[in-house]
């Protein structure tokens, strides 16, 4: 008998949009982590294709960009929140629009601070997902400083050596 697969729709703030990723190939699942394979949704100038790693109780997600040549061009984390339907095998992933960039040269870049703020102002995100989107931020960055995002880059690096 053939095991259903999880659905995962990511959702957005700004824009406001929920969009099912039916294309995204499931590497692997437990408990803690969602690994994908993907195509972008939406042509872009340099970005292609990549990996995502879902940390589910971490509060972030993990991706791998490549180019169209498959050359790197860096390690994009979002801020997330998610909820899952146990009946349906649904997951829905919130961007909690912070982001933070690695460069493969190992140069950190936090992104779209603004945009939370905007989202607060504006009304379309509460204070209580503002402090968690903040909160989940602060554990990112402090294993990035401490040394500990090749950790992270490893649940993506090993399936992609392994030819998946």
């Amino acid at each position: 008998m053939e095991m259903p697969i999880p659905v995962i729709y990511r959702k957005r703030i700004i824009p406001d949009e929920c969009i099912c990723l039916k294309d995204d190939t499931i590497l692997y699942r437990d408990k803690e982590v969602i690994i994908t394979r993907w195509v972008t949704l939406h042509p872009k100038k340099t970005l292609h294709h990549g990996y995502s790693c879902y940390f589910l109780d971490r509060g972030f997600k993990v991706s791998k960009f490549y180019d169209h040549d498959g050359q790197l061009i860096s390690w994009y984390c979002d801020i997330i929140t998610h909820s899952y339907n146990e009946a349906t095998d649904t997951y829905i992933f919130t961007d909690l629009l912070a982001d933070v960039i690695v460069y493969p040269d190992g140069f950190v870049r936090v992104v779209d601070l603004d945009e939370l703020a905007d989202a607060l102002r504006d009304g379309l995100i509460d204070d209580g997902l503002v402090q968690l989107a903040l909160r989940h931020l602060d554990k990112l960055l402090s294993v990035i400083y401490k040394g500990g995002f090749p950790r992270l880059q490893k649940y993506i690096d090993d399936l992609e050596a392994a030819g998946m």
